[in-house]
């Protein structure tokens, strides 16, 4: 009897040391939220590039308390459920709750990354009916071209010359997406964003940047034999910048 009793007492003891251990887990990963980490990610230099570097962040701090979890509950089986004596130990199969929680659990997970990724992609996706500024950005082999639609300037690419697409910081630019030839990838890493720009093909989005700087931006599809050359840079500055930048470029300043 004593030591039935005993062994209650002790498992007790385990589970609660189990409940502490996940409990200080989660207070660890909620607390870190407060200041997260990039997980070297970029942090995106649009409000689009910003809604997709928060679901990278949340998304992996899902799976990191998945994670811990998971560790917890191994080493708490490995310590608990230790070899102690040479009797057989009670064997326990087919347990309902148990397969309940790890099926439904997995689910819930898919769900809801499922859904907060379609209203991030909605977010990205969604474009202004009054754009201030549109840009038509051509790729062709091998380089890109920048046409401000209705102030008649252009930006081409010119020897030892990457062509730069500058673009107003606090309003929406919307950019029309096409190609001359085969399929290429309009890639700007820091703006977490990149799209196809196909034959035939319009593709329209908008970019909302929130702050100035210059980024890289390159082609993501193997294009071609030069297709590693097909690189540009994205700047952005304040409203007054730019309109001071495309006056420039309309009275024939050098771009």
């Amino acid at each position: 009897m004593n030591r039935e009793l005993r062994r209650g007492g002790h498992g007790s003891h385990s589970r609660r040391g189990l409940w502490v251990a996940i409990g200080l887990a989660l207070v660890a990963v909620s607390g870190s939220a407060c200041t997260i980490p990039a997980f070297g990610g970029f942090k995106g230099a649009t409000d689009q590039g910003h809604a997709a570097f928060h679901m990278w962040e949340w998304s992996l701090l899902v799976a990191m308390a998945v994670g811990v979890i998971v560790w917890i509950l191994i080493f708490w089986s490995v310590i608990r459920y230790r070899k102690k004596s040479d009797e057989l130990p009670k064997q326990i199969r087919y347990s309902t709750p148990v397969e309940i929680l790890y099926t439904v659990v997995p689910i819930l997970i898919v769900i809801g990354l499922f859904y907060f990724t379609v209203i991030v992609e909605d977010r990205i996706d969604a474009v202004s009916p009054t754009p201030a500024v549109t840009v038509r950005v051509t790729g062709y082999q091998w380089a890109w071209r920048f046409d401000y639609q209705g102030s008649g300037v252009s930006v081409v690419a010119e020897p030892n010359h990457l062509p730069q697409l500058v673009l107003p910081v606090g309003v929406t630019t919307r950019i029309n997406l096409v190609s001359n030839d085969v399929v290429h990838g309009f890639y700007i890493p820091a703006f977490n964003f990149s799209r196809y720009a196909q034959p035939g093909v319009t593709n329209t989005f908008d970019f909302n940047p929130t702050e100035s700087g210059t980024f890289v931006g390159r082609c993501a599809q193997y294009c071609g034999l030069y297709h590693s050359q097909m690189l540009f840079s994205v700047k952005t500055v304040s409203r007054g910048e730019f309109r001071t930048w495309l006056a420039g470029q309309s009275s024939g300043a050098t771009a």
